[in-house]
């Protein structure tokens, strides 16, 4: 394992030409043609660091969907565990599908580091069925996020806001506390597939998002690959999918699917709310929820 980071934000805000290639890279071509490595960088903007860091995400991530953009699931998660050196990082909510990706990157690497936002209002049988994978796969860096507790008392005191503002409830205890575990880590990966509608349609395996690559190995998975796989496997099924729960999230926000639904109908049913926010940019969370950048300290 190298130090360097592949998305240092120690980056010249011109460098978004070329990047030297290797998995170990430390340096980057500028539009002059020279190599500078990643370091010393004293005098630039935070703005302009960041727009480095941003643009190279978008290099890298088109790099590796160039590359990797009809792979095997397992295939993606080791690309990404090489390529971004012990700065690569799963997301998993220990839900209905999660066994699937989890036994995937078990298969390349028992100690990928696994990040569970433990909002606070979680089934039990969630935080019991992520025991028990962590117990049956060998899982050894599996960390619980939980969200702050000063935003907690200044926002949601009574534990009531999922039922005045779902999106600001979801910010606070999700997206705010995974931002601020995201900060030791390049890229993150997470089990969405096109098959589940809206935003995810066109779902690729490697894109880039506020200044990180995201992986989604599962992108191009049907509902079967997913019940073929877990059996073949014989993997142990979170224990509301036999009670109708489908997608399972935070349970107050989480209700059972009828027969012929969409398998996230039961999400914030009767809103317009689809997704958690973990998935939009911060901009566009910021632009949901009211003072949303105070929670992102």
């Amino acid at each position: 394992m190298t130090d360097a980071s592949p998305l240092s934000p120690n980056i010249p805000p011109d460098a978004v030409a070329e990047t030297v290639p290797g998995p170990d890279s430390t340096a980057v071509r500028d539009r002059a043609g020279s190599d500078r490595p990643h370091g010393d960088l004293s005098g630039e903007s935070p703005l302009a660091l960041k727009e480095s860091r941003f643009s190279l995400a978008r290099y890298l991530a088109a790099e590796l969907e160039d590359r990797l953009g009809n792979a095997e699931a397992e295939s993606v998660i080791d690309a990404a565990y090489k390529r971004f050196d012990g700065r690569f990082a799963l997301v998993s909510s220990f839900g209905a599908d999660s066994a699937v990706l989890l036994h995937l990157a078990a298969k390349v690497s028992k100690d990928i580091p696994v990040l569970f936002l433990d909002t606070g209002k979680l089934f039990g049988e969630t935080k019991r069925y992520r025991d028990t994978l962590v117990e049956t796969l060998g899982l050894t860096a599996v960390r619980s996020i939980t969200p702050d507790d000063t935003d907690i008392t200044a926002s949601d005191p009574n534990g009531d806001l999922w039922l005045k503002d779902p999106n600001h409830c979801c910010f606070l205890r999700k997206v705010a506390p995974l931002h601020r575990a995201l900060s030791g880590f390049d890229a993150w990966g997470t089990g969405r597939k096109r098959y589940q509608g809206g935003k995810r349609e066109d779902l690729r395996h490697f894109e880039a998002s506020d200044g990180r690559v995201k992986v989604n190995p599962l992108a191009h998975w049907t509902r079967d690959d997913l019940k073929a796989y877990a059996a073949a496997q014989n993997l142990p099924a979170h224990p509301l999918v036999s009670e109708g729960f489908l997608s399972i999230g935070c349970m107050p926000c989480t209700d059972r699917v009828a027969n012929g639904e969409d398998e996230r109908a039961g999400r914030w049913r009767g809103q317009s709310k689809s997704e958690c926010g973990i998935h939009l940019s911060l901009s566009e969370n910021a632009r949901i929820v009211d003072g949303a950048t105070a929670h992102l300290s």
